[in-house]
């Protein structure tokens, strides 16, 4: 807190710098030292918004950090993807396996982005087999993969399940779109909504079920639509 508050924005303020101080930039279940710090005057002032982690805790955390100071945003900074080579573990948001757990990351960004998170940043773009480079020392078991792994004996790249999923929200979900409420409580079933600057709209649906199909109605004002939802499937609506 003092640094920020003494020395980094003071810093930046006179030197006439629009660059952005996120603190935290550690676990959902940290969110009580989110409090204290912007509970202070002197960050508070200083402080554009709250880095999140997501390996303790759970994404609501952000929904009560917002409430308390809605002026401040919420940015999702890192999450791990479990490396295909891994004991099938809870890693950050996604299981094992490697490159299929795609509704599982779905689901994760989904209840990210309901809870005010303005971006999503996953760990790591490019890493190898056992979720390297790693500055530690030794190695850390049971590293996180990245969102693409290289084999360093074969130079295969694999896309983990995080880059199928992350897609469907990165090329539907424009740069400064808004997200709207949906409701809809159904099991395995996971919705977001948001409106693009452009006027459009998008919902975004995961069928987290490994066996069932399901056929889920959607409905906006005066406009109805009805789809089977395959398992352990994401899709994409734009209109």
């Amino acid at each position: 807190m003092g640094f920020v508050m003494n020395h980094l924005g003071p810093a930046l303020d006179q030197a006439s710098l629009d660059t952005k101080i996120w603190i935290l930039d550690h676990n959902y279940n940290l969110w009580g030292r989110a409090v204290d710090e912007l509970s202070n005057e002197g960050v508070y002032k200083y402080v554009d918004g709250v880095a999140w982690h997501s390996y303790a805790g759970s994404p609501d955390a952000m929904t009560r950090v917002h409430n308390m100071f809605p002026e401040k945003h919420m940015y999702f900074t890192e999450g791990g993807i479990p490396a295909h080579l891994f004991s099938p573990v809870k890693r950050g948001f996604a299981y094992h396996p490697y490159g299929t757990n795609w509704a599982a990351c779905s689901s994760a960004f989904a209840n990210i982005l309901r809870n005010w998170a303005r971006c999503i940043c996953v760990w790591n773009l490019l890493l190898d087999q056992d979720g390297r480079p790693d500055l530690a020392n030794p190695p850390r078991a049971r590293r996180p993969g990245g969102l693409l792994c290289i084999n360093t004996k074969s130079q295969q790249i694999t896309h983990s399940g995080a880059y199928y999923a992350l897609t469907h929200y990165s090329k539907a979900v424009q740069r400064g779109a808004r997200i709207f409420a949906s409701s809809g409580d159904i099991p395995d079933i996971d919705h977001i909504a948001a409106q693009n600057p452009d006027g459009s709209r998008v919902l975004v649906v995961t069928n987290r079920s490994k066996a069932d199909e399901q056929r889920v109605q959607f409905i906006l004002g005066p406009r109805e639509l009805t789809l089977a939802l395959s398992p352990d499937s994401i899709t994409s609506l734009v209109w």
